[in-house]
């Protein structure tokens, strides 16, 4: 590694740009997820209670809602407090100060597992005694909304994380081979000499695992340090200030461990690719 110095830095170089290249959309992918996992928690469906239900009735009327396998949370509001909270919101238009109580139904305020499984779930909650069919305020659309933007999300970031892996195995080979070449008649007299291809060849391994785990360990630091710049410039930018970036210590070991398992698959499939025509003598 040292005597071909160049070589190795020109490895490293390279193997850093593809790790960091494709660290970055990995980490785009997971924080657009976590976003929309955050938008789908917001996504509720309000379901109404019949108006002739007292609210001891209605409040018992929880318990079924909890047992239908989707729900997550079920939070119980009273028409009185949801008069206050209307009230609240259109305190400057006194039309609706005067608004009584009785006007407005006890409701319960449903948080859905898999916002995928919503149509489902309605049907499923006005099929419940004490609330009925068309009681059920549900965002159906823009439900749908968010698990294509999902999908389309994982899928995209799943093929450009692949595409991106073959084309560093590809570079870190060729970038090898160019070491191997520097070597071919040392190779040359080895086998000439009785060398096996297994004596010749784990040299070669070896150096790309080890160049490979430097690239790694360089990448993630790179990695760290540019997420966090990153992740400072959304925080003191009050245009985009209502992004929430994961924060990098929640995923740093997850990182490290892809890091370095994609740097030393890297190297030593690079290494193996490049010593095979080479020992063809």
């Amino acid at each position: 590694m040292f005597s071909h110095g160049f070589m190795s830095f020109a490895a490293i170089g390279i193997t850093v740009a593809c790790l960091l290249i494709m660290g970055t959309f990995t980490l785009v992918a997971v924080n657009a997820n976590a976003m929309l996992e955050d938008m789908e928690a917001q996504n509720q469906m309000l379901a109404f209670v019949d108006k002739s239900l007292s609210e001891v009735e209605a409040r018992a009327l929880e318990k079924k809602l909890m047992e239908i396998p989707n729900v997550a949370k079920v939070t119980f509001i009273s028409n009185e407090e949801a008069a206050a909270a209307f009230r609240s919101r259109y305190e400057d238009d006194e039309l609706f100060q005067g608004l009584p109580d009785e006007n407005f139904r006890h409701r319960f305020a449903v948080d859905l597992k898999d916002i995928g499984y919503m149509s489902k779930t309605k049907a499923e909650i006005e099929a419940i005694a004490g609330i009925g069919d068309g009681n059920v305020s549900a965002y159906e659309d823009e439900a749908a909304g968010f698990i294509t933007i999902r999908n389309v999300a994982g899928i995209v970031c799943a093929v450009l994380i692949a595409v991106l892996f073959v084309v560093s195995v590809f570079i870190i080979a060729n970038t090898i081979k160019l070491t191997t070449f520097d070597r071919r008649d040392e190779i040359a007299i080895m086998k000439m000499v009785g060398a096996t291809n297994g004596f010749i060849r784990w040299p070669f391994v070896y150096e790309g695992f080890l160049l490979g785990l430097f690239s790694a360990v360089i990448g993630f630091f790179l990695q760290w340090a540019l997420y966090e710049a990153v992740a400072r410039s959304v925080a003191a930018n009050d245009t985009i200030n209502l992004i929430n970036m994961v924060p990098f210590s929640d995923m740093r070991f997850y990182v490290a461990v892809i890091f370095a398992a994609a740097g030393m698959l890297i190297g030593v499939g690079g290494s193996l690719s490049a010593i095979r025509r080479f020992l063809q003598v």
